[in-house]
């Protein structure tokens, strides 16, 4: 009976000492939706894979940009690089709560990101794990 509730009490330490506030509140990946505006036959691109028609779901690393790039027949193709950003709040509150451990868990999971939607009008944030963006293609009249 002790070594069972030793060997849960290990679990449940190593569980708790081993996240941060970035794992915890946003992890290393986050969910996006891609809408193009205007052109629901534009066939969407994440970077360089087809990812869907008129709109697209996906879960992408935070620690990474994403490239979207959008074609449709009768139209120039179209690319966008969104941005990421580093998450200071987050990254602050995780060093108050876990010290290095917690710096090391968000630098090494890249859960210290998320992309730049306060810079980028395109970039909507539904929460800390969703986001939606929303492409144009200025050139393209269909």
């Amino acid at each position: 009976m002790k070594k069972r509730s030793l060997f849960f009490a290990s679990i449940l330490t190593v569980s708790i000492t081993l996240n941060s506030c970035g794992v915890m509140f946003g992890g290393s990946r986050y969910n996006g939706k891609i809408i193009v505006k205007d052109h629901p036959n534009a066939e969407i691109y994440v970077n360089g894979e087809k990812a869907g028609v008129g709109t697209a779901s996906g879960t992408y690393y935070r620690n990474r940009p994403l490239d979207v790039e959008i074609k449709q027949e009768g139209c120039e193709d179209h690319k966008k690089t969104y941005q990421k950003v580093f998450r200071t709040g987050n990254f602050i509150l995780s060093t108050i709560t876990w010290g290095l451990i917690g710096i090391g868990v968000d630098l090494g999971t890249g859960a210290s990101y998320k992309p730049d939607h306060k810079n980028d009008q395109s970039i909507t944030k539904q929460s800390d794990k969703d986001y939606t963006f929303t492409i144009d293609n200025p050139d393209c009249k269909h």
